[in-house]
């Protein structure tokens, strides 16, 4: 029998995902489950995004440009200018979602054995991507004691080898919720110039920034135009997940050239999806308060109400809508599998992501849970009553 390659029995099941099938076969039993597993927001997407695509005149469905139609991409770049990023349309290729925009990066900067540095806890899929570019990560460990805050630079710099390629930031950050300060930017780029790498930053919940804190782009430094690659997204900024509408952002004019490459490879973006992110550009300032605000409301509920867990630990995120909570058992991931399984209150149960899969480092976080705060107080707070009920039933 023919084999599959090395590449995809390496492939790791997404931890948000791989426990579908027991939350379906819950609904079978006719529980209520409430998805605090995956950051898919309840928030409307704007209807200025919905109704370009409801009422465009289109009669043929042509393909799009490989890196995105002009005009969104001046669009885009005066989107960034008020955000102290000033770049031009040509330092934009749009891709199918910030996934293929990390994968075409990746891609385009690294070869086969070569690595890449990560601060751990993760998004989950850089590992995914990694494997399928035949990147090592090497992971430096944050930690939930220090709020997930940046490792020691030098950490950073024990890990560097000839083979190290880039370092690759989450800002603020899956799953942690954690937002890096301008002092933090600061010594990463003082890194990636002394050693000659890349610092990728993955942007995309820019706009969900807490407590008054401030989110500074990897761009707006100055200096390391040649080092610096953002990857940015529609699907968190408008709720528009189903969009999948990316982009890569780089002054490196050899980055843009590589990408296109691979850009021009998969042909185009979608381009009702395209017409709707253009369309979104339009969102006014108002949308992004009101959200914030839900945001801000969600997050004080879930980090109090975990709070009240006895033996739990939570860090408070300053960012994006996700937080890391430190359970009192061994095994997370059997805890995550049990709920949807063998436990219920009263019809009702949570589906939870276990956060071993966002670390690259054998056996760490098996004892932590990521939750995304995407649904209302009142379902959060239930959710919570029901994690406290199923660890008491759990640990007897």
């Amino acid at each position: 029998m023919p084999k599959i390659s090395i590449k995809g029995q390496k492939m790791p099941e997404s931890p948000i995902r791989k426990l579908v099938p027991y939350a379906e076969n819950a609904k079978k039993r006719g529980l209520n489950v409430f998805h605090l597993n995956i950051g898919q927001p309840d928030i409307k997407t704007p209807s200025v995004a919905l109704d370009a695509v409801r009422n465009n005149d289109i009669e043929v469905l042509a393909y799009a440009r490989s890196e995105g139609s002009e005009t969104y991409r001046e669009k885009l770049a005066a989107y960034y200018k008020k955000h102290n990023i000033n770049i031009s349309a040509q330092d934009i290729i749009v891709t199918t979602g910030g996934s293929e925009a990390l994968l075409f990066t990746l891609g385009s900067i690294t070869d086969f054995g070569d690595e890449i540095i990560i601060p751990e806890p993760f998004y989950a899929n850089y590992n995914g991507f990694s494997i399928a570019n035949g990147i090592k990560i090497l992971p430096i460990v944050s930690t939930i004691d220090d709020g997930f805050s940046l490792p020691k630079i030098e950490e950073f710099e024990k890990l560097i080898t000839p083979k190290t390629r880039a370092i690759l930031i989450c800002n603020p950050g899956n799953p942690t919720g954690y937002l890096y300060s301008k002092e933090e930017i600061e010594k990463l780029k003082t890194l990636v110039l002394k050693y000659d790498l890349f610092l990728i930053a993955d942007e995309v919940y820019r706009e969900f920034i807490y407590d008054g804190h401030q989110h500074h782009s990897v761009l707006s430094e100055t200096g390391i135009d040649q080092n610096a690659i953002m990857i940015d997204s529609v699907s968190k900024r408008y709720s528009m997940c189903g969009a999948r509408i990316g982009c890569i952002v780089s002054r490196n004019k050899e980055i843009i050239q590589a990408t296109l490459k691979f850009a021009q490879a998969r042909l185009s973006p979608p381009t009702y999806a395209l017409i709707a992110s253009e369309a979104a550009l339009e969102t006014p300032q108002n949308y992004f308060d009101e959200v914030t605000e839900e945001y801000v409301d969600r997050r004080n509920t879930l980090v109090s109400e975990l709070n009240k867990i006895s033996g739990l630990k939570v860090s408070t995120p300053k960012g994006a809508f996700y937080c890391i909570a430190e359970l009192p058992i061994d095994d997370a991931d059997d805890f995550a599998q049990w709920m949807l399984e063998s436990f219920n209150d009263k019809g009702e149960t949570v589906m939870v992501a276990p956060a071993s899969g966002f670390y690259s480092t054998k056996g760490s976080g098996k004892n932590q849970i990521r939750i995304a705060y995407v649904l209302n107080k009142k379902s959060l707070i239930r959710s919570v009553e029901l994690i406290k009920l199923a660890l008491e039933q759990y640990k007897n």
